[in-house]
């Protein structure tokens, strides 16, 4: 039914579609190559942030993990395993420049790439057939602009809202996406290899740092964590507790002021801005808990090294 009226068309008729396309952002086709390809483009069409998945997608499939055709074999996730946090190296492996260059262009990546390049644009172009220019806007190029001075959890909300009247400069807009981009980046490099952590860590990142925040944003991310928590060593009583009421106080400081401001007409923007602060501060807080407290994992076990010299060769 997504497929047939537009994600404004949607809204008005059943509300916001958040969720659904959380849950189908979940969806794991093990050894099922060009179905995943299929389901992921899919959910990009409709919702643009997945895309920020695709680097770590493309590290995984490392011919050393993953040979098109065959099924990966998959870690156990069971909580029971792995007590002990394992060497962040094994997970976090550097590449060599040259063996990253050479392991590039490989058949399983090509392949995915391929597939989702054409389900995207088929999309986009069936769309763009239906709706014209208001869904290429609505879609994808609203993105790249959109403003939002009202309801806006994020730290750009203040500048926002003093220059909402006049058009911001390419490099104010580059300078909103830069600690967005330099957080993706690193987050890709220390963690693609324990890809469903990965997915976690850079939604929340990526909602934090983000220059228009809504509520609506926060579903990106509750979705992928009972994908996490089996190899999440925090305990419930306090760590766990400390996060849940740390980021609950943040959003209930951020929304009083909010509320004093849009509903009551107050001068409250000064209080406003600090508790946007207060809450980027909070979601960073609750990430580098995450991170601290996660057992890594590597996703997919590696092939065996001499199965991997006999592809090689082949």
């Amino acid at each position: 039914m997504l497929g047939l009226c537009s994600l404004k068309d949607w809204k008005e008729e059943y509300g916001n579609p958040a969720s659904i396309l959380g849950g189908l952002s979940t969806i794991v086709c093990p050894g099922h190559l060009l179905q995943a390809a299929f389901w992921y483009e899919l959910v990009v069409h409709f919702r643009i942030y997945p895309i920020i998945y695709a680097i770590p997608i493309m590290l995984v499939l490392d011919p050393r993990n993953f040979r098109y055709g065959q099924k990966p074999v998959l870690r156990n996730w069971g909580s029971s395993q792995g007590k002990a946090p394992q060497n962040t190296t094994e997970v976090t492996e550097k590449y060599n420049i040259r063996n990253a260059l050479t392991r590039l262009l490989t058949r399983g990546r090509f392949i995915f790439g391929l597939i989702s390049a054409a389900v995207f644009f088929s999309c986009t172009i069936l769309f763009f057939y239906l709706y014209k220019w208001e869904f290429l806007h609505e879609a994808l190029l609203y993105h790249l602009t959109c403003t939002d001075p009202r309801h806006n959890f994020s730290i750009y909300f203040y500048h926002i809202y003093l220059q909402y009247e006049r058009e911001l400069s390419v490099v104010e807009k580059l300078i909103s996406f830069l600690p967005q981009f330099i957080v993706q980046l690193v987050l890709i490099c220390c963690f693609a290899q324990d890809i469903t952590f990965c997915f976690f860590v850079q939604t929340v990142a990526f909602v934090a740092f983000n220059k228009v925040i809504t509520a609506q944003y926060f579903v990106w991310f509750f979705c992928l964590l009972p994908l996490i928590l089996p190899w999440c060593n925090m305990k419930l009583k306090w760590e766990g507790l400390c996060c849940i009421l740390l980021w609950m106080g943040a959003q209930m400081h951020w929304l009083m002021w909010g509320y004093l401001l849009e509903f009551k007409g107050k001068n409250v923007f000064l209080q406003h801005r600090m508790a946007s602060l207060v809450f980027l501060a909070a979601n960073t807080f609750i990430l580098i808990m995450f991170i601290s407290h996660h057992r890594y994992s590597l996703s997919i076990q590696a092939v065996r090294a001499c199965e991997f010299q006999k592809c090689n060769k082949t």
